[in-house]
């Protein structure tokens, strides 16, 4: 095993646990932080080190990064949605950010490999792409999150002086989840019938561990303060996507979503807006995402990230097949 360390933070999450599990099958030596430590499910069986810390708290992370070699940033909001979505998401991936980057300089860590998300590309232009610029959306507080601590990332590896290179996942699916992630729910909910109107929102679905492997290649041949893509090429339409859980377990009887007007789906979001005031839950539809996703063929420009990470991922149809399968029969056993 090698003397290095590899820490991961955020080791319970769907994307972080997938990447410890190859690290470590890679006979690296890893650490992972988590929030809760008394959570121990998620590492049953996992020789590594786990340690409680909180990327809004310096303390903790001063304590976890010591001896660390390579830093893979993954712990942050990923909530699209909150009561106080400013306080909530967006200043705890800014603060969150601008630690992390302080405690590695204090540390002496030499590289990280900083998980930013596709939310953070200028869709006026498709393909999406990392030459295109950033998102110039700034309607939802998550994405605003995404797109400026994408951002500060890079501004505080060249103050830092720390090799970092920026990885942009799309919807990642599939196995090894101890809790339903956004992307995850909206499979599920496919398999539970959950989905009777289509509101003309695509997907790029991409299997989480393809989205690992990308992260480990970055790690060992990213450029320093490159943006990286980790998508599919093409997108997936829910219509789509409902059409392959139907025709994969017919015995569910999935019916495929109704297409309606968007004035309807405008007035079904007021609705759910309105209750969601009531009863502090997220509403499943909402006039923004409508806004900003209606019709949006959500497409990627991966070419650098083929060249430079070999990245070459299982198809969207694949990835969606695969995390069906898990999210039916295997997930929360």
């Amino acid at each position: 095993m090698s003397e290095e360390i590899s820490l991961v933070t955020g080791g319970n999450g769907h994307l972080g646990n997938n990447l410890l599990r190859l690290l470590l099958s890679k006979g690296l030596r890893v650490r992972t932080t988590v929030r809760n430590a008394n959570n121990t499910k998620p590492f049953k069986g996992l020789n590594c080190e786990i340690v409680q810390a909180d990327i809004t708290d310096k303390a903790s992370l001063r304590k976890a990064f010591k001896g660390v070699t390579n830093l893979y940033a993954v712990a942050a909001n990923f909530n699209m949605w909150a009561k106080n979505p400013k306080k909530e998401i967006y200043d705890t991936n800014m603060q969150g950010t601008q630690n992390v980057f302080d405690i590695a300089k204090e540390c002496g860590i030499k590289n990280i490999v900083y998980v930013s998300s596709v939310a953070a590309l200028d869709f006026t232009k498709l393909p999406a792409s990392v030459t295109n610029g950033y998102n110039k959306d700034r309607r939802n507080w998550y994405y605003n999150s995404k797109n400026d601590s994408d951002k500060l990332a890079l501004d505080l590896s060249k103050t830092y002086n720390i090799r970092t290179v920026v990885v942009l996942p799309s919807a990642m699916i599939g196995a090894e989840a101890y809790k339903l992630s956004y992307s995850n729910k909206l499979v599920h909910q496919i398999l539970n019938k959950e989905i009777p109107i289509d509101t003309n929102i695509t997907l790029n679905w991409i299997d989480v561990k393809d989205v690992a492997l990308g992260l480990y290649s970055a790690m060992l041949k990213g450029k320093n303060r490159a943006r990286y893509i980790l998508a599919n090429k093409k997108h997936t339409s829910m219509q789509e996507s409902v059409k392959i859980a139907s025709e994969l377990y017919p015995e569910l009887n999935i019916k495929e979503p109704k297409k309606v007007p968007k004035k309807l789906l405008y007035v079904v979001a007021v609705l759910m807006e309105l209750t969601s005031k009531i009863s502090g839950k997220e509403p499943k539809l909402q006039r923004q995402y409508l806004d900003m996703f209606y019709g949006l063929k959500q497409d990627y420009d991966t070419s650098n990230s083929e060249k430079d990470l070999d990245f070459y991922p299982k198809s969207s149809k694949k990835a969606l097949e695969e995390a069906l399968y898990y999210l039916k029969n295997d997930w929360d056993k």
